[in-house]
């Protein structure tokens, strides 16, 4: 009976305790889980007062695989790009095909199939004055910067292609544009 007693006498403390006044905090167990310190993200200081969000420092290369492109997007940087910029791939089957295959998923539509400006968006009136391969005096080094930067109505494609992958569609370009002539 006595245990009763304690167990009725608990529970009577333990409603009274729990109808105090809620806007006001009680006590924290963990006072370091209510009371975090804030950072932002993009903010100058991290955690433990490090930097973050950094540019790397100029001329250095990625560890993942991306290689780094330092010609700027302007019309000096398309020229040099032109004149300077040479594909590190060498011309084999398996490059060819891979580029054939990401050719058709992401310049097709535009481009058409075989290179020649009528993809079909531009059968459907949604771009019209996409150009003809034969048409341009296109190397290498330019094809690889438009992929990069996008130009005209042209946007980038940098975020979808790899490094790799972009010499591949230009080596499947040129193709292209060695069976329009």
């Amino acid at each position: 009976m006595k245990s009763f007693k304690i167990i009725i006498a608990l529970v009577v403390i333990a409603s009274v305790i729990s109808c105090n006044n809620k806007r006001k905090p009680q006590v924290q167990y963990m006072p370091d889980m209510y009371v975090a310190v804030p950072y932002e993200a993009n903010g100058a200081d991290g955690l433990n007062g490090k930097m973050v969000d950094r540019d790397p420092v100029a001329g250095t290369v990625s560890r993942n695989g991306i290689v780094a492109y330092d010609i700027p997007d302007t019309n000096e940087g398309y020229e040099k790009a032109k004149a300077e910029l040479k594909n590190p791939l060498p011309t084999t089957e398996v490059n060819l095909e891979k580029g054939k295959e990401l050719y058709g998923i992401y310049c097709a539509s535009c481009h058409g199939t075989k290179g020649d400006g009528n993809g079909v968006l531009s059968q459907r009136d949604k771009f019209n004055g996409i150009p003809n391969y034969k048409d341009r005096e296109l190397t290498p080094g330019n094809i690889y910067h438009v992929i990069m930067y996008g130009k005209n109505l042209m946007g980038s494609h940098a975020s979808q292609l790899q490094y790799k992958e972009r010499w591949q569609v230009v080596q499947y370009v040129e193709k292209l544009r060695s069976e329009l002539k």
